[in-house]
């Protein structure tokens, strides 16, 4: 794995939060834990992570609703769970509510690890992946846009940047958010490179006069969403 790869551990043991935590840290993914299914929620919503590894018996909010819950604001994230119990029920009922693979516990470290590495090969390698917004469209393995017939050539960090948008349309993402995810560090408060580089990509994808897709959200961040 490499340090491009956010995942998110939510279980409320902390032994096996640690342990987590500390293994796939030195695996090279970045790493962020939560104890609680709010508190998880909360997290996923701040960095946006590449995997979620669940526990599904969760104080106050259960691994099941913290599943259907992100599967209705982020389609494309990871969901691996975590579960004491192997019937077959719950298993199922777990897939079915948007989880894309389910682990029994006790796990071995290397079990649980080859099957991230899995999940996150079929996320980061989609064959013929295009994303679609409006009339906007970014073909992925392409690297390039369209804004109705019209092609846009995007610069790596323009691509980049429109890609965190079209992963996660009308969702308000933060200043710290957005430089984490594509310049890969905080957000300085006296620099205005996301302010130019959205100037940019708001000039390319609106050359010929279309209708505005990426709008500011005043104190808050930037957001892609029709008018």
């Amino acid at each position: 794995m490499n340090g491009d790869q956010r995942i998110l551990v939510v279980d409320d043991d902390q032994k096996i939060r640690t342990v987590v935590r500390r293994g796939l840290t030195f695996e090279g993914s970045r790493v962020v834990a939560a104890a609680k299914g709010g508190q998880g929620i909360e997290r996923a919503r701040e960095h946006l992570p590449d995997l979620v590894v669940l526990d599904v018996m969760l104080p106050g909010i259960d691994g099941l609703e913290v599943t259907r819950r992100l599967r209705a604001t982020d389609d494309d994230v990871a969901i691996l769970m975590l579960t004491a119990r192997d019937g077959v029920t719950d298993r199922v009922d777990g897939l079915e509510m948007g989880a894309d693979d389910y682990l029994v516990k006790p796990f071995s470290f290397e079990e649980l690890l080859a099957r991230i590495h899995a999940l996150l090969r079929r996320r980061s390698n989609p064959h013929g992946e295009v994303l679609r917004f409006s009339d906007l469209e970014l073909d992925v393995d392409a690297r390039e846009a369209r804004r109705g017939e019209r092609t846009i050539a995007l610069t790596t960090t323009e691509f980049n940047l429109l890609l965190l948008f079209m992963r996660h349309p009308r969702k308000v993402l933060t200043r710290d958010v957005i430089m984490e995810h594509v310049w890969e560090y905080d957000f300085d408060g006296e620099s205005n490179v996301l302010e130019v580089y959205v100037r940019y990509l708001r000039g390319k994808i609106e050359a010929n006069g279309e209708p505005r897709l990426i709008r500011t959200v005043r104190g808050a961040g930037y957001v892609l969403k029709e008018e």
